[in-house]
């Protein structure tokens, strides 16, 4: 409506020629005077309010989008714009003060996105895990106060460069197939002193799903394991997040990798010391019952639940190397051909073809070192021997479990040997 026009009208019929014309119109005219004067005294009345056809009153938050004028939330970015050399753990955080973060994105140089999250009403925001080491860093935040307004901040950071590192040797290697007994096992380069640290950067997992725990043996040594030999057919995935990882005092993880690998079938194969006789079962069913020689009495074989860890066709088996000497006189031995060994302890067990006792020998007298025989031919080659089929049908991780021996159980770190020990204390915090 044009209130210039309606108030032009209005005091044209209320002038004095207007009033002394026809005393009929006068009547008439002065009801509808006064209705005009009404309505435009309710117009201006709600212009001067402040209604929509703009009225200088301030404007809030509302339908109409924030307030105007600057943010009064304050961001705040740790580490500064532009810092070197920032520690990996603990050294980023964004917050914001009187107002609540909406938005904070941090990226590498490469452009993947560090996962993170807003807590504390709204207020703070760290990453959900380390940073890499010797990395640049960008963060964008964004951040409201209680009217709607925007504020938001930029910086760049780079973290340190260390000077000592360290990386973990694993087992098994990306894209094996291995036996049920197989354990991830992880053998660091450093002595590691965080050793919480370093294996919360380590994840292991199955499909099918199970629960895997890790086991330190040492400062060296971390080792994983479901409570029970792997089903057949299982994916397991290794996942080393140690870059930025303070393993030791100054000493940072350099690893990125994710390892994959399968358990193939289920191959468990008891030694009876006792009986001098091996029973190969595979997925729940018996293969073969050969005759075996195990450890003599004064060098009996250890008992226990062994993991074939190596696989050679022919292999040197040097006294020397476990205590016993050369000299065969003395007891010792230095074998340079022996067909067919695969190692089941760091100490020296093997399960391996033996050519040099008679073939009547087994499955009747144990009289070796300490490992266990399988009748064979010197060089290996004849594949109808019980030392030949069985390496033939054997694979890395496969298990072999001795009892009735006279010896101790093997200890859960000689080998990877883990599934020696007991579940729960397997699983218990260690210091």
């Amino acid at each position: 409506m044009d209130l210039k026009a309606v108030a032009k009208g209005a005091r044209e019929k209320l002038s004095p020629e207007a009033i002394r014309g026809d005393s009929r119109a006068q009547v008439i005219g002065g009801s509808a005077i006064g209705l005009v004067v009404l309505a435009v005294v309710l117009l201006m009345t709600l212009t001067t309010c402040g209604g929509a056809s703009g009225g200088s009153g301030k404007q809030g938050a509302g339908e109409d989008g924030p307030a105007k004028g600057p943010s009064e939330a304050v961001l705040k970015v740790t580490p500064k714009n532009g810092a070197d050399g920032v520690g990996t753990d603990g050294a980023l955080k964004v917050t914001a003060a009187k107002g609540k973060l909406v938005k904070v994105q941090v990226k590498n140089a490469d452009g993947d996105e560090i996962k993170g999250k807003i807590a504390e009403g709204g207020t703070a925001w760290q990453p959900e895990a380390h940073l890499a080491t010797n990395t640049k860093y960008s963060v964008e935040a964004q951040a409201k106060d209680s009217e709607g307004r925007e504020a938001s901040k930029s910086t760049r950071f780079t973290t340190l460069k260390p000077e000592t590192t360290f990386i973990g040797r694993f087992t098994p290697e990306d894209g094996d197939k291995v036996g049920v007994g197989m354990p991830v096992s992880i053998n660091f380069n450093h002595a590691i002193k965080d050793r919480e640290a370093v294996e919360k950067a380590i994840s292991v997992s199955a499909d099918p799903e199970v629960d895997v725990e890790g086991h330190w043996f040492g400062e060296n040594r971390l080792d994983f394991r479901p409570e029970e030999y792997w089903k057949a057919g299982t994916k397991v995935e290794l996942d080393l997040n140690l870059d930025g990882v303070e393993g030791y005092d100054g000493v940072y993880g350099t690893q990125d990798k994710s390892v994959n690998f399968a358990i193939g079938r289920s191959q468990v194969s008891v030694v009876d010391a006792k009986t001098k006789k091996m029973t190969v079962t595979r997925d729940g069913e018996k293969l073969k019952t050969v005759g075996i020689s195990s450890g003599s009495p004064e060098n009996p074989t250890y008992n226990g639940r062994m993991v074939i860890s190596e696989r050679h066709t022919v292999t040197r088996m040097d006294g020397d190397t476990v205590g016993f000497g050369r000299k065969e006189e003395a007891g010792g031995y230095d074998i340079k051909d022996v067909p067919h060994a695969m190692r089941l302890s760091t100490s020296g067990t093997f399960i391996h073809g033996n050519y040099w006792l008679p073939q009547s020998s087994f499955g009747q007298v144990n009289g070796s070192h300490g490992c266990v025989g399988l009748f064979d031919k010197k060089g290996g080659g004849d594949k109808g021997t019980p030392g030949a089929w069985f390496f033939k049908e054997s694979i890395i991780g496969d298990v072999v479990e001795i009892k009735n021996s006279k010896d101790k159980t093997v200890q859960p770190d000689n080998g990877l040997n883990g599934w020696n020990m007991d579940w729960d204390k397997w699983k218990a915090k260690q210091e």
